[in-house]
């Protein structure tokens, strides 16, 4: 193993640690990466190329012509789910699974399956992922007291770090190997097998897939794993996450590469729209107004996406799920806040499965009963599969961006989420609670992509006509810092804490140029600063 540099376990984690990283799973840890290295490297050239090309040119993504002859042809399909993926009605999000309570609370519920997430709702510290991946192990592995076998409760939709991270406490051949393929990977070796023979797996969830070429990559690996572990081809499924607005272009493409291994195409809100500052940011015409008050799935190029969407995954036989509902029920059952909940849910959720969705996906627990009866009581059978959207979206439908401003209070919001987002990070946490909802890094990421947005184009409140200014964001950031640290009741230590977050989100939104990933910055420029606070 002299090619692998492996730094030494989390405190606390020696057992976790050595039940893991066992010399067969090192092994296959060097022949994975060593084996795909190089594809990872070119995915993420082509997506800097194909950056600096739009740049460039000053162009706009389109359907490719040259995949015109995928997209005619009726007659290609992806291959049938397994059975326990046939009805995906809710999916519990946001579930890191180093939160071991919350992980087996939803191991307990009734949902169809659990978003068992090292990405958006997860901060990648080394403890947090030995400490997800043995706690899967262990459930997989029936070691659990008062957790069913895997087959018998909710199917687990695995979701690897996407291909931005790194995982910095791994080496092989010198470099740091990819985080999504230190995740699949020990996730492969240890429990892949065991879940095909259960029927329970392996599913998957694929974070931030760019384009066509990347879910290729993906194909690649699953095919190169099931021969490496005797599993049948197409054993794999996973279900693609289309968070880019260049993804949206290569939908079909996309299930055309992943055909054996499919388990379809998932839409969500805040991601997908971060995507949009992201490729576009600096040109005016793609302003994205304040998300608070005029973005929402209703607009034309966030519900052309999801029609578009539904219409490809179901013309192919692939599943299409929807977003996360994000907000939090109250304790008190018999309050009308716990009744307003209720309703928001139900009406965001019902709008989907009008559009077509054949699930979606919610953080709150409690919620997943309410849900699931709503898709009872709006359809027959597992699935919408049958209903296929006919419509003609184009590429004026999904770029073309809301009317709208920007307020006060939506400049406040998103300043305090970003604020709070990084301070959770620098606990080792990948989520909180604010407002009654759960935020995670993809609220972060549209939050901050905002105020970066703003200030780069000087719009003007709504309010009182002041200019969004890096002196405004200053000023606002000292306000939001001052304001949490006295309703969370912060220590002297977290205050600094704090302090520290508030400096770095500054940081982020006056940079010249648009830093990609919120969590490749904090990953790569600011390696869990706060670990050492």
């Amino acid at each position: 193993m002299e090619k692998v540099e492996l730094s030494d376990p989390p405190s606390g984690l020696e057992n976790e640690f050595n039940t893991l990283l066992t010399p067969g799973a090192i092994q296959f840890l060097e022949e994975l990466t060593s084996s795909f290295n190089k594809d990872v490297d070119t995915i993420l050239w082509h997506r800097t190329a194909r950056k600096v090309q739009i740049d460039l040119t000053n162009s706009f993504p389109d359907f490719a012509s040259a995949n015109a002859h995928i997209r005619n042809d009726p007659s290609w399909k992806v291959s049938p789910v397994p059975r326990r993926l046939q009805n995906r009605h809710v999916d519990i999000g946001d579930t890191a699974p180093c939160n071991t309570e919350r992980f087996h609370r939803a191991l307990l519920s009734s949902a169809q399956g659990i978003q068992v997430d090292f990405d958006d709702g997860n901060c990648p510290t080394f403890f947090n992922q030995i400490k997800g991946i043995f706690n899967i192990y262990q459930v997989v592995h029936n070691k659990v007291s008062g957790i069913p076998p895997i087959s018998k409760v909710p199917v687990l939709m695995l979701r690897p770090r996407a291909w931005n991270m790194v995982e910095h406490n791994m080496m092989i051949h010198g470099r740091e190997v990819p985080g999504p393929l230190f995740d699949y990977g020990l996730l492969m070796y240890h429990t892949g097998r065991m879940l095909y023979e259960s029927e329970s797996g392996p599913f998957f969830y694929l974070s931030k897939v760019e384009s066509s070429l990347e879910a290729k990559l993906w194909n690649d690996i699953f095919v190169w794993t099931e021969k490496k572990l005797n599993l049948p081809i197409g054993s794999i499924k996973a279900t693609v996450l289309i968070e880019s607005v260049l993804a949206s272009f290569e939908m079909d493409e996309i299930l055309y590469e992943l055909k054996e291994h499919s388990a379809g195409l998932n839409c969500g809100i805040w991601d997908y729209a971060a995507s949009f500052v992201n490729k576009f940011g600096h040109r005016q015409e793609f302003l994205l107004p304040d998300r608070s008050k005029y973005v929402n799935m209703e607009k034309l190029f966030l519900k052309s996406y999801m029609d578009l969407l539904v219409q490809t995954c179901h013309r192919r036989g692939a599943l299409a799920t929807g977003g996360m509902a994000a907000l939090l029920l109250p304790e008190n059952r018999a309050s009308q806040e716990y009744q307003n909940v209720i309703e928001a849910v139900t009406r965001l959720k019902l709008f989907e499965i009008e559009a077509g969705v054949d699930g979606f996906m919610v953080y709150d627990i409690d919620l997943v009963a309410p849900m699931q009866k709503l898709f009872q009581t709006q359809l027959e059978g597992p699935n919408q599969l049958h209903v296929i959207p006919d419509i003609s979206v184009s590429q004026s439908d999904l770029l073309t961006m809301p009317a709208g401003g920007v307020t006060l209070y939506g400049l406040k919001y998103n300043i305090a989420v970003g604020i709070q987002f990084i301070d959770a990070w620098f606990k080792g946490e990948g989520h909180f609670f604010y407002c009654g909802k759960v935020e995670d890094s993809a609220t972060a990421e549209i939050s901050r992509s905002q105020v970066w947005q703003w200030i780069r184009h000087q719009v003007r409140l709504e309010e009182d006509n002041r200019t969004v200014t890096r002196n405004l964001v200053q000023f606002l950031v000292k306000e939001a810092e001052s304001e949490l640290a006295t309703e969370l009741g912060l220590s002297h230590t977290e205050k600094q804490r704090l302090h520290v977050a508030a400096e770095i989100f500054l940081e982020i939104v006056v940079k010249r140029d648009f830093p990609e990933f919120i969590t490749t910055y904090l990953n790569l420029d600011h390696t869990f600063l706060g670990g050492a606070m």
